[in-house]
């Protein structure tokens, strides 16, 4: 919790000896000079506080430009030009994402952009395993998996996220198919099914 500058003053004035020496008079010259410093004190606090939230990409406003700079950011999946939330998003998947395979990395790896997925995967028709009614396929289907998206994902304006001059909505799955496309095992197709 940040300090207000009376707060400061206060606190100021109670390290203080006592004495006569020290005239705390309303209006005396040694309380206005320890009122200014309570101000600076108090912005000095404040601007602590700031450094916090700036520590966090998921908060960060100030040093985003620091963030994606030390993430590569933008890049061939992030273009520039995009909102703050955005670019807040971008830094957040690329900074927590750590890599995998499984199904659930990649809903996260879309959750953290602002996507909601799920995923199908696909496997040839074997004698004996599979059942009346699935698709005759061949051997190379067990290298194919899909991501299943909504035809349109909006990303909204949101107060505390966004900025002032931000367009009130945005949309697009281009950022999508590239960041999976870009972390997707190299062995493997997939395919982007919309709607």
């Amino acid at each position: 919790m940040v300090m207000t500058g009376p707060e400061y003053a206060r606190q100021l004035r109670q390290l203080l000896p006592p004495g006569l020496a020290w005239n705390l008079d309303e209006g005396s010259n040694l309380r206005k000079f320890l009122e200014g410093m309570a101000d600076e004190l108090s912005r000095a606090d404040g601007r602590a506080a700031d450094l916090l939230r700036e520590l966090d990409p998921r908060t960060t406003v100030e040093l985003l430009t620091d963030w994606e700079t030390a993430l590569g950011l933008p890049d061939a999946c992030v273009p520039a030009g995009q909102t703050i939330q955005q670019r807040r998003s971008a830094v957040v998947a690329k900074y927590t994402s750590l890599g995998g395979q499984s199904r659930q990395f990649y809903i996260d790896l879309a959750a953290a952009l602002g996507y909601t997925i799920t995923i199908t995967e696909f496997r040839p028709f074997r004698a004996g395993i599979s059942v009346a009614g699935d698709p005759l396929t061949n051997g190379d289907w067990i290298f194919a998996w899909q991501v299943n998206a909504p035809e349109t994902t909006i990303f909204e304006f949101r107060a505390g996220q966004s900025t002032a001059g931000e367009p009130l909505r945005n949309w697009g799955n281009d950022e999508l198919e590239c960041a999976i496309s870009a972390v997707k095992p190299a062995h493997t197709e997939v395919l982007f099914a919309y709607g």
